[in-house]
């Protein structure tokens, strides 16, 4: 039997040889002491290309979240938030839980916030009202098919948060998909929050860990909510060393994954037109309309590829490093077979 097309997501990534070679040879220390060298460099290289001063690696991406809702969030308040945000549908509640925080939805057509729609969702600290103590902006967009910010978008909704003296946070899981495919610096972004978190164990292909990046004084209070989530750990630089890995070597391969994910979505197209809109795959995120998606995720496995239903009329396929651009046009023929 042909191998498997794996296109649940970008998390089912093995690490590479060189990520293999890296964990293995990896120079470690205690990092609760802040004494392993790898980590540190992890560290400082998130930092340096998001032209902050300090980051924080850190077990998970919702691990990130819930620090970052601590530092920069005020409990008993709202957090403004797309309403299909990854924090408001996959996190466990973590937010009401450890953040204490309410999250006030805000919805969008493709997953962005827009300028005007913040600034009439604002609430200031004023009785009886709820305050807004920070704005949530996740780049790229899940559940909207890796949609993203503009600089422009984003430009425009940190001037509303300053206006109204409000934090900004980029939930950046996948922040290095969109630099890819806009041609932006991630130093941009980094300019425009007060906060930001990025994945290493997504399309980057490490196996587990993110990154907190921001000011020094906030990566500080941090680490200490790090360590009481439980998330201080020892020799952690067994893994930081794919991340380093994960940093040189796969972000400017992933246009590559944006090519695939743009052959299964012509795939799609040419037998259902209107299952998949073309000029909204622009990451490695395709979702296809309006099937029975239990019915297609079905028989795709039964031809040796993997998807998942985000809802029953949904379909999600996400390319990344182990599906080449054979693997893809494999998927692609099945999917158009399916989908007849």
């Amino acid at each position: 039997m042909a191998e498997l097309v794996d296109l649940r997501s970008d998390t089912v990534t093995r690490p590479t040889a060189a990520m293999r070679r890296a964990m293995a040879e990896a120079e470690v220390g205690d990092d609760v002491y802040g004494e392993d060298p790898t980590v540190i460099r992890l560290q400082e290289a998130a930092a340096a290309r998001f032209g902050r001063e300090a980051a924080l690696f850190c077990p998970s991406g919702v691990m990130c979240n819930q620090v970052w809702l601590r530092v920069l969030a005020t409990p008993g308040t709202e957090v403004m938030v797309e309403a299909d945000s990854h924090v408001v549908n996959y996190e466990a509640g973590a937010g009401a839980i450890f953040g204490q925080v309410q999250f006030r939805t805000v919805g969008s057509a493709r997953g962005q916030l827009a300028p005007g729609d913040v600034a009439a969702a604002l609430r200031p600290d004023v009785f009886p009202l709820t305050a807004t103590s920070l704005v949530w902006v996740e780049q790229t967009h899940n559940r909207r098919g890796g949609s993203y910010y503009t600089v422009d978008e984003l430009t425009a909704v940190r001037r509303v948060c300053r206006d109204g003296s409000v934090p900004l946070y980029m939930d950046g899981a996948r922040v290095f998909n969109a630099a890819v495919a806009s041609g932006t610096d991630p130093a941009t972004y980094g300019g425009l929050v007060n906060g930001l978190s990025f994945c290493v164990s997504k399309a980057l292909g490490a196996p587990v860990g993110s990154l907190m990046v921001g000011d020094a004084d906030a990566i500080d209070e941090a680490r200490a909510w790090r360590r009481r989530f439980g998330g201080a750990w020892r020799q952690a630089g067994v893994v930081a060393a794919a991340g380093m890995v994960a940093l040189e070597e796969m972000v400017d391969r992933l246009a590559d994954d944006h090519a695939n994910a743009q052959t299964l979505a012509e795939a799609a197209h040419e037998v259902r037109p209107h299952s998949v809109a073309l000029d909204e795959v622009v990451t490695n995120i395709v979702y296809i309309d309006d099937v029975d998606a239990a019915v297609v995720v079905a028989a795709l496995r039964g031809h040796g590829v993997l998807a998942g239903a985000i809802d029953p009329r949904t379909v999600r396929m996400v390319t990344h490093p182990d599906v080449d651009a054979d693997h893809t046009r494999r998927a692609a023929d099945i999917l158009r077979l399916v989908l007849s």
